[in-house]
């Protein structure tokens, strides 16, 4: 006996042949010309007892008669006891064409080569998608009736069953899977399709929120999910049945689940919030088609659809079966496999092998290139402030990334200290002595550094000046905000203004602004600080709507309390929580690989989210902090006294709200 498969190599293929190796006879694959190293690799490492009963024909699924020459055919004729024919193309986001190359004429090729060779049985490997959008439940006998065949996947899914149908002179049995998902017991699968396209928002979800947060979702309809193992399980027990030819079997689950439902199995096996909450898709059925389509094509709302989309990995077809009317009854299915042991397992047994396997091998993340090196190698990187704390911290990093770092700062001794530091270290740097709170001297910086590199990649406006002083005794010092807003503010801002044409004239950039925790905790103290801060804060939101469709982003980090030259006067600060300028460097860094529009720690992030959701709770935390922590000597205008021992009260309150300044 042998055996004859085309998509041997593809995913359900993979696993028929895992089935087919327990059986005699040789089993022939179909294999481009320029893939029998892959095909050899992977005999070698998933077949390797059975090398010599599995044997590559050279052909082409979108040639007359798969393009096998005629030697192999001649060979091959009378000795193909089944013929299994599962290549096509298995995509909701492949285009008309290329479903009509793969799927129907790559099935009439099929037919062809096995009607030259003799085989004594032609199986087809179908799909649930041949009944269209069928409202109701369709049958394993049911063929003509499918409804609802616009997308060109259904079409030519339906339209190459046809073809089997109507034009196969060999005796034939053709299998329609449901939603093919990965092994019920190591979770293998080669790509993302069908729930998986989900998972990415369980993830973030994970992220964002503690398990036992119940969220808001949509509850769909049912949908049928099959692992592969089952479906070759099944095909290889129904094929060597006899006595079932012309006859079309549904290896679907006979107890499908909602949408919702499915959900929520992942999120638990994920360990993230399940959505407790569903709302029903149907609901939504009363509103008239015109009205929803024409909402749809609303510029902002159809930007907004597929950014969250895109950001999700989802394709826009994938929302349609938030509705999706079709059930299909198995009953000759189980019948055929009544007694085998083989039936389609429950998902809750395995939605974690799933979600397991998923998460190591295929999650998008994985793929992103996260060095630094990757975003930043020989392109220009200004950063201010670049002469200490965060500022040289990050410029080191820089260079030794590869970039070519433009350093900024008032003082050249240690400016040059830098650049003498990254140059050590293999990097490139170039220094530039600038007082960014004169305009004058920061539009010369500006012009120099686009004389001499051309423009800048990106920009990291680090450069600051911070006064911790009460209110109380600022009355007579307007100054004291006016020298913040001037250098914070106004000196970022002219940097910004002046780069800004060149980034959208190349259709790329990033500026990063390094900001406060103190502007989501409106930290008392540091209002003159915190105002030229949340100034610059809300520049960037208004320019990021601007920019969104240039190539250009900004990136505002909230930074904790760092422990760099700049708090040093602030003797208190030395007894509490801090991090250090390299860790400083780090949320750069991550700004840089990730573009996000905000990065921020939790606890700033939390601040924000109480401030608005309860601003007197808020009030009262910051006030108890503010009597909690008196101005220093220098801030009264007195002598300074030496170091302050902090009270365990302070330590306890400053460990507790850690990073935010006090």
């Amino acid at each position: 006996m042998a055996y004859f498969i085309t998509g041997g190599t593809g995913f359900i293929g993979r696993n028929l042949v895992d089935q087919l190796v327990k059986r005699k006879g040789t089993i022939y694959v179909l294999v481009r010309r320029g893939s029998k190293k892959k095909f050899n690799d992977l005999v070698a490492e998933r077949w390797s007892d059975h090398k010599r009963r599995i044997v590559a024909v050279s052909g082409d699924l979108t040639r007359p008669a798969l393009g096998v020459s005629k030697a192999d055919t001649e060979k091959l004729s009378g000795k193909v006891r089944h013929f299994f024919h599962l290549a096509a193309i298995y995509d909701l986001s492949a285009d008309n064409e290329a479903n009509e190359k793969a799927n129907i004429d790559g099935t009439r090729h099929a037919i062809e080569f096995a009607e030259a060779i003799k085989a004594g049985r032609f199986h087809h490997t179908s799909s649930i998608a041949a009944a269209g959008i069928y409202q109701g439940t369709f049958r394993e006998d049911m063929f003509e009736e499918a409804t609802g065949l616009s997308h060109p996947y259904f079409r030519t899914k339906h339209d190459s069953e046809g073809l089997v149908r109507r034009q196969c002179s060999i005796p034939w049995r053709v299998y329609r899977p449901g939603i093919v998902v990965g092994h019920s017991k190591t979770g293998e699968i080669d790509k993302i399709d069908g729930p998986y396209y989900f998972f990415k928002l369980i993830q973030k979800m994970r992220r964002m929120l503690p398990p036992w947060v119940p969220t808001l979702g949509l509850e769909g309809s049912r949908i049928n999910i099959v692992p592969v193992d089952y479906v070759a399980q099944a095909m290889d027990h129904i094929a060597h049945k006899p006595k079932l030819d012309g006859q079309c079997f549904h290896l679907t689950d006979p107890h499908p689940k909602r949408i919702g439902e499915v959900m929520n199995l992942f999120a638990d096996a994920a360990h993230a919030p399940l959505m407790s909450m569903r709302i029903d898709a149907r609901l939504f059925a009363f509103i008239p088609a015109p009205v929803k389509q024409g909402f749809a094509m609303l510029p902002p709302v159809k930007r907004i659809i597929n950014q969250v989309l895109e950001d999700l990995g989802i394709p826009k077809d994938m929302l349609g079966f938030f509705s999706y009317p079709t059930q299909f009854d198995n009953r000759d299915a189980e019948k055929a496999l009544r007694g085998s042991g083989i039936k389609v397992p429950p998902l809750e047994d395995y939605a974690w092998v799933l979600w397991d396997y998923w998460e190591r091998h295929l999650d998008p993340e994985l793929f992103i290139d996260r060095s630094l090196s990757g975003q930043v190698q020989d392109k220009v990187v200004v950063i201010t402030g670049a002469s200490s704390g965060i500022g040289k911290a990050a410029a080191l990093m820089m260079g030794e990334a590869g970039a070519k770092v433009v350093i900024v700062a008032r003082g050249e001794e240690k400016l040059l200290e830098t650049k003498a530091e990254i140059e050590a270290a293999g990097g490139k740097a170039f220094h530039y002595t600038c007082d960014l709170a004169d305009m004058d001297d920061a539009e010369r910086l500006v012009k120099q550094v686009l004389a001499d590199h051309g423009g800048v990649d990106v920009l990291v406006n680090n450069a600051g000046r911070s006064i911790r002083r009460s209110i109380q005794l600022s009355y007579d010092r307007f100054h004291d905000f006016e020298r913040l807003m001037q250098l914070n503010y106004f000196g970022s801002l002219k940097l910004i203004m002046g780069f800004l044409p060149e980034m959208t004239k190349q259709r790329r950039g990033h500026i990063i602004n390094i900001s406060s925790i103190g502007v989501l905790s409106n930290a008392p103290r540091f209002s003159a600080y915190v105002a030229s801060k949340a100034a610059l804060d809300a520049f960037s939101r208004c320019a990021a709507s601007e920019f969104a469709d240039t190539g250009v982003a900004f990136t505002t980090i909230n930074m904790p309390l760092v422990r760099t030259p700049m708090i040093a006067p602030t003797k208190i600060y030395d007894h509490v929580p801090t991090i250090t300028p390299e860790d400083a460097a780090d949320m750069i860094k991550q700004a840089v690989i990730f573009r996000p529009q905000r990065i921020a720690t939790r606890l700033g992030i939390f601040a924000q989210i109480l401030h608005a959701a309860a601003p007197k709770v808020s009030e009262i935390v910051m006030n108890s902090a503010f009597r909690m922590f008196p101005d220093t000597a220098a801030a009264r205008g007195e002598k300074d006294g030496g170091a302050v021992k902090p009270t365990q009260e302070q330590v306890a309150f400053a460990s507790l709200m850690r990073g935010i300044h006090w």
